[in-house]
């Protein structure tokens, strides 16, 4: 089942790509950047983040990094961040996510 957000002409769609255990962002119907993951019981393995080179230098990352989280939070998930840039995401982010993280 695919979750969306903010779909407008050239604003970033949000989507949770279930099928491919994968969260999205979409600009003008193209995917712009993914976040792998992996569920695992009550937590969600974040493995792989990637912004298409065409996208980058345009918060995209971080962008979908926080509507990721967000999504867990809703679902009353854990984080763990295997990957890098969702890791260094929620250091930087302490105060908002940094209870999401698996313990």
């Amino acid at each position: 089942m695919k979750q969306q957000q903010q779909s407008a002409g050239g604003t970033p769609e949000f989507v949770n790509n279930e099928a491919e255990s994968r969260y999205e962002l979409r600009v003008d119907g193209r995917v712009a950047a993914v976040a792998q993951y992996r569920k695992d019981g009550k937590a969600v393995r974040f493995t792989h983040t990637e912004v298409d080179g065409a996208y980058g230098g345009q918060g995209l990352g971080s962008q979908l990094a926080a509507q990721a989280l967000d999504d867990v939070k809703s679902r009353g998930m854990k984080a763990v961040p295997q990957c890098s840039f969702i890791a260094g995401y929620i250091e930087k982010n302490e105060e908002e996510y940094g209870e999401l993280v698996a313990r």
